[in-house]
């Protein structure tokens, strides 16, 4: 392998080679891949064991709240930082509703991505340029992404334009990775959800933000 990589399944199914007859024929009941210990407490302060979903989803919003990613910025580079779990059920459920509409916008799977906001616009080959010469370029005042001197993608506001993951801005990489390619109608259509995921996204933190404070309040402590 040339890199580390690390693999987190939330559920853990048993392996069917156990040699038995039978066992290629048995269906597997997925197991959490959650702390028994954490379930418990979090079960005990909020009235009911939260699913594996509900956790998944809660710490994707606790993940992309403003204010933890600023707080543990280092242990995100280099380590894996602790996700405070709350004892309030209520706000428990409502970053969890939250983490649900982050995950679906970026599997681009939301019904809030139709209709994009977004659109393709201008004549020509819908060739991506290779240079900003050839017309690859974006225009903050326009508020549009050029693939070339006569085509765009627009509206696309500045701090969608900058947004990064992993360190890539997200609009730019995704076109150049594209450069000297023709965009097909799907492309076309997959770029305009992916700004518009995007502006939601923005949109979805600043509610994460608001409530991020509170879920730091009256936390529920996990000892390894």
């Amino acid at each position: 392998a040339y890199d580390i990589n690390y693999h987190f399944p939330l559920y853990l199914y048993p392996s069917a080679d156990c040699g038995d007859l039978f066992a290629s024929h048995q269906i597997s009941e997925g197991k959490p891949n959650l702390s028994l210990k954490l379930m418990l407490a979090l079960g005990e302060s909020h009235g009911r064991e939260p699913t594996a979903e509900e956790m998944f989803h809660y710490t994707y919003a606790i993940l992309y709240a403003p204010a933890f990613r600023e707080k543990y910025s280092e242990f995100l580079r280099i380590d894996f930082p602790r996700v405070p779990f709350t004892k309030n059920r209520a706000l428990f459920a409502d970053l969890a509703a939250l983490g649900v509409r982050l995950v679906n916008l970026h599997l681009l799977k939301s019904p809030e991505l139709d209709p994009p906001t977004c659109r393709f616009e201008g004549q020509g080959n819908t060739m991506v340029a290779r240079t900003k010469a050839q017309g690859f370029r974006y225009d903050p005042h326009e508020q549009r992404i050029y693939i070339n001197k006569t085509q765009y993608f627009g509206p696309v506001s500045p701090e969608v334009h900058e947004y990064r993951v992993g360190g890539y801005q997200v609009c730019m990489k995704w076109l150049k990775d594209r450069k000297g390619c023709h965009l097909d109608l799907d492309n076309i259509r997959t770029y305009c959800r992916i700004v518009t995921a995007i502006g939601l996204t923005l949109a979805i933190q600043q509610e994460i933000g608001s409530l991020y404070p509170d879920a730091e309040k009256n936390l529920w402590m996990f000892e390894r």
